[in-house]
């Protein structure tokens, strides 16, 4: 019954966080109500690299959870309502092989940690399993150099360990999945752990956390707003029909 209310307390929490305005007015969307017809191809769909864009990071490794990736995804490469690329969405494994999630997708990353740009923001998501990547450590190093020049880190559920491993953010608040926050606070003490049955989302200074799963839409929409504005913010969430999941008609 607990985990059945917190499962229910996360899923409010998004939708408040999420819900539009009393009129349902929708914003329209730029791609789907332009009168410019184009090819479907490949290269259509590609967005281009543009270095005087923000960039964020999306860290992927075997076993991750992919909703946790998604969810940064599919918030940060919507467009302005003017339909212009706001930001540089990437992927970044430690090598070039496609990553197999847990759900059994496979996603080809976009750059290594040997190659990947400099970022705006990093997402460091989490496994059912942490062993293999908490004990990993070039993961470990990668987050910590990368953490050096980023404006903002998010860690989402369990990807919480890695950021409590590389020290990044001690003395800080940070928040992990449902049931998860006693342990990460005898591994890493000097992380300020918050109760995972009570709070969904945490921000302290640069560093934001989440429960995961889908509690990870969550910090992808505040970090949005702190780098755009809330305009923008309400945008997105209208392109994702997020106030849907409040009221629909089975």
């Amino acid at each position: 019954m607990d985990a059945f209310k917190s499962t229910l307390l996360i899923l409010t929490l998004i939708l408040a966080s999420c819900s539009t305005n009393n009129s349902k007015a929708k914003i329209a969307n730029p791609e789907f109500s332009s009168d410019k017809k184009e090819a479907d191809t490949t290269s259509k769909h590609i967005k281009a690299f543009q270095s005087d864009l923000p960039t964020i990071g999306l860290l992927m490794y075997d076993g991750v959870l992919q909703s946790e990736v998604i969810a940064a995804s599919d918030v940060f490469a919507k467009p302005s309502q003017a339909g212009e690329q706001l930001f540089n969405v990437i992927t970044i494994a430690q090598s070039e092989n496609p990553v197999v999630t847990e759900e059994g997708m496979r996603f080809i990353p976009d750059y290594t940690f040997k190659n990947c740009p400099t970022l705006t923001a990093l997402f460091v998501p989490s496994a059912y399993d942490m062993y293999a990547q908490v004990n990993n450590q070039d993961i470990v190093n990668f987050i910590r150099q990368k953490n050096a020049e980023t404006l903002y880190t998010v860690s989402n559920c369990a990807g919480a360990q890695l950021i409590g491993k590389s020290g990044i953010a001690d003395g800080k608040k940070i928040v992990t999945w449902i049931g998860g926050g006693e342990q990460l606070q005898k591994d890493y003490p000097n992380l300020k752990v918050q109760n995972d049955s009570l709070i969904t989302f945490v921000k302290d200074g640069k560093f934001l956390s989440t429960n995961g799963n889908l509690a990870s839409y969550i910090a992808a929409l505040e970090l949005v707003e702190l780098l755009t504005d809330k305009a923008h913010r309400k945008f997105v969430e209208s392109y994702l029909y997020l106030d849907r999941l409040q009221d629909y008609n089975l």
